[in-house]
C-alpha cells in the first residue's frame, strides 16, 4: 500500500542491541516501584464501547490551561474529526503534580474544575517535571493497556506541537485497512550517544547507562504506534529499569526488547518546527513549537483553500 511503510529485514540490527535490554532486565516487583503511581484524575469509561481509530495522550503540565484549551478548540477537536473524516479519535491530556507546593494546591483546584467541564484530564501523583518524563511515558502506556487497549492506534504528543490530524487521520485510515503490524512512525533518531556533560538536562550517566549509543528511538514531541506495538510496549516497560528519565530512550530500548524498531516518517517534524511552506503544509503530520499559532494552522488544515502567511 503506498504511503504507509512496510517491516523491513532489521533482525540484525535488533540484534546488535539486545545486550542492553538484557543489561537492563529487572523484576516485576522493581518494576511495580516506577509504574505504581496512584490516579489522581482518571476515566476509565472514556473509550469503553466505541470504535477507537486512535488514542491520542497529549503530554502537559498542570499550568498550560491555555495550550490545553488552545488544543481543545483546534487539532483535539474530537467532535470535528468524527463529523468531518468518519473516524472516532478520543484525546487525553496526560499530566502529575506541579512541584512547588502552593502553587500546586491552587492549581490542583483548577486541574479539578477544567476536568469537571471538559472530562479529558488524566492525572497521577508523581511530580510534573522533565525528570520525570519517563513516569508520564508509563501513564499513556498503562492507561491504554487498562481502558483502552482496542484503539488501533496511539499517539503521544506534546502540547507544544501541532498536529494536522485531518492528515494524520486519512493515512491511519489506510493503515488500518492494510492491516499493519509492528507499525512505530516518527522522526527517526538512530546512533544518538547519551549525552555525558552533566550540565545538560539530558545527562545520563556512565553507571545508569554505560554504552555508547542508544537504540533508534522517535522524538516524544509525537509519534504513533498500533495498538500491538503499544502492547509490546507496555509489557516490556514491566521488566525493564525505567529510571531513565529520558521517555523517548526508554520508549526505544523497550520497543528493541520486542523487536520492534521505528520508522521515519518525513512529514513528522520531531523537535523541530516545519517551516511555513503551502506544499509542506498540505501533507505535514505534526511541527513542533507552534503554541503561538495553533488557530491559524488549523484554519488552513481545515480549510485547504487558505494560504499561510
Amino acid at each position: 500500500m503506498d504511503g504507509v511503510p512496510r517491516t523491513a529485514n532489521i533482525s540484525i540490527a535488533l540484534r546488535s542491541f539486545d545486550y542492553i535490554s538484557a543489561n537492563l532486565k529487572i523484576s516485576h516487583e522493581e518494576a511495580r516501584k516506577f509504574s505504581n503511581h496512584r490516579y489522581l484524575i482518571n476515566h476509565e469509561q472514556k473509550c469503553a464501547g466505541q470504535n477507537v481509530l486512535l488514542l491520542l495522550f497529549v503530554k502537559t503540565s498542570p499550568e498550560n490551561f491555555e495550550r490545553r484549551q488552545a488544543i481543545r478548540s483546534t487539532w483535539g477537536n474530537e467532535v470535528y474529526i468524527e463529523e468531518t473524516l468518519g473516524a472516532t479519535v478520543r484525546v487525553l491530556f496526560a499530566l502529575g503534580l506541579h512541584p512547588q507546593p502552593v502553587q500546586r494546591r491552587k492549581l490542583q483546584r483548577q486541574l479539578q474544575e477544567e476536568n469537571e467541564r471538559y472530562h479529558d484530564l488524566i492525572q497521577q501523583d508523581f511530580f510534573d517535571t522533565f525528570h520525570n518524563l519517563t513516569l508520564k511515558l508509563l501513564l499513556q502506556m498503562s492507561w491504554t493497556h487498562f481502558y483502552c487497549r482496542h484503539a488501533r492506534f496511539l499517539m503521544s504528543a506534546d502540547d507544544d506541537i501541532f498536529v494536522h490530524l485531518p492528515n494524520l487521520i486519512r493515512y491511519l485510515q489506510e493503515a488500518d485497512k492494510a492491516g499493519v503490524k509492528d507499525f512505530w512512525i516518527g522522526k527517526v533518531h538512530r546512533g544518538s550517544p547519551p549525552v555525558r556533560s552533566k550540565e545538560s538536562k539530558y545527562y545520563v550517566s556512565q553507571e545508569m547507562y554505560p554504552w555508547s549509543i542508544y537504540p533508534d528511538y522517535t522524538p516524544g514531541a509525537g509519534y504513533v504506534l498500533s495498538k500491538d506495538v503499544a502492547s509490546k510496549v507496555y509489557q516490556a516497560s514491566l521488566t525493564l529499569n525505567s529510571s531513565i528519565h529520558i521517555d523517548d530512550v526508554f520508549l526505544g530500548i523497550c520497543a528493541n526488547a520486542m523487536g520492534i524498531s521505528p520508522q521515519d516518517h518525513v512529514f513528522f517534524s520531531g523537535e523541530g518546527r516545519a517551516p511555513y511552506h503551502l506544499c509542506i503544509y498540505n501533507q505535514m503530520m505534526t511541527s513542533h513549537g507552534h503554541e503561538e499559532d495553533f488557530h491559524e494552522l488549523w484554519r488552513h488544515a481545515t480549510d485547504p483553500e487558505l494560504s499561510l502567511h
